[in-house]
């Protein structure tokens, strides 16, 4: 069990990582919320699930399985976590990716004990015979294990306790319907507002023993891109400035000098996806290109660019997307005080 007590067995464990990512992750979950009254935002799933869970608690019973979607670091592990902490119930935690073999998910399902929380991130990268095996578990509470091998073999059904499965993915559609329909309560976390991301801001600063001052968080706000995990990155690295050149003050000054310093513009975009605008509007002349060819051109793989950078472009109407490839739009021009050409509009038609 680690120190927010989530317990994970060696299997699940995951893989070491830098002393740096391992700092960034700790300050990440120490921001975390705890209780569903704590978490801020999605008021929507926050309500559905608050009725879910007491309803499960008045029967004494486990609740439904719980799918939770959207896009990354709006806050599905967090809710999971706050699942487990509501029910009061341990939490384990894999993903998908880590289990490619059913073998793998049945020992994991075998040592799970009456009522706890099984949190499997990324659930629409299970492999195949893994996500059949999880069908059966989550309807019938068993597994069969499989003894022996080809003519002679002979499967054992084995009764599981009542669990509870909460599923996170950042791509619903890639779910089969047979394990999406097993879930009784599906919720879908949507970006989060300008007010709603201060509130956030001004939490962790409280948590982080500094005052973050009401402008400075409206700023950092507006470059978050409606996500909280960036809005805590960015809060971070205004308090690394404000310590090392600034004057320790969390101010209006100290968020755009930090901004300023990481690289990230008054719309929330980075490196990258400046990159990827001037690469569209002054290599291609706007586009159509290919995304092979735009990822070569900023130096990076295809699917970084079509994962981390396209989506906010596409969602801010700087980047559209044609059966020909990607284009700049008029706005991207404009942001990079560039002049759209003129018969750029055809590309839109």
């Amino acid at each position: 069990m680690d120190a927010y007590g989530i317990e994970l067995t060696p299997a699940l464990t995951p893989a070491r990582t830098s002393g740096a990512d391992e700092l960034e992750r700790a300050a990440e979950a120490a921001l975390r919320p705890r209780r569903l009254d704590e978490f801020v935002g999605q008021r929507v799933v926050r309500d559905q699930l608050s009725l879910v869970l007491d309803a499960a608690l008045g029967r004494g019973a486990p609740p439904d399985h719980v799918l939770l979607s959207g896009p990354p670091g709006l806050g599905k592990t967090t809710l999971a976590m706050i699942i487990a902490a509501e029910l009061g119930a341990s939490l384990r935690v894999t993903s998908g990716p880590a289990i490619q073999h059913a073998g793998d998910l049945a020992a994991v399902l075998s040592s799970l004990e009456e009522g706890e929380v099984l949190f499997i991130d990324e659930i629409h990268r299970l492999a195949r015979p893994a996500e059949e095996l999880l069908y059966v578990a989550m309807e019938d509470f068993r597994v069969d294990v499989i003894v022996g091998k080809g003519a002679g073999a002979s499967a054992i059904p084995l009764s599981l306790p009542r669990f509870t499965v909460v599923g996170a993915t950042t791509r619903a559609g890639l779910l089969p319907a047979p394990l999406r329909d097993r879930f009784g309560f599906t919720g879908h976390l949507d970006f989060y507002s300008a007010a709603e991301l201060e509130r956030v801001l001004t939490r962790s600063a409280g948590l982080l023993g500094t005052e973050l001052a009401g402008d400075a968080a409206s700023e950092i706000a507006s470059r978050s891109r409606g996500t909280p995990r960036i809005a805590n990155r960015l809060l971070r690295r205004v308090r690394d400035w404000a310590q090392v050149r600034g004057d320790g003050q969390l101010d209006l000054r100290a968020a755009r000098a930090a901004l300023q310093v990481y690289e990230v513009d008054d719309l929330g975009l980075d490196r990258l996806d400046r990159a990827v605008l001037t690469a569209l509007c002054v290599r291609f002349a706007g586009g159509p290109v290919g995304l092979t060819t735009l990822a070569v051109t900023v130096g990076e793989e295809p699917e970084t660019v079509e994962t981390v950078a396209e989506p906010y472009l596409v969602r801010e109407g700087l980047v559209g997307r044609t059966p020909r490839g990607r284009v700049a739009t008029p706005a991207a021009w404009r942001h990079l005080g560039l002049t759209p050409p003129v018969d750029g509009a055809v590309l839109f038609s």
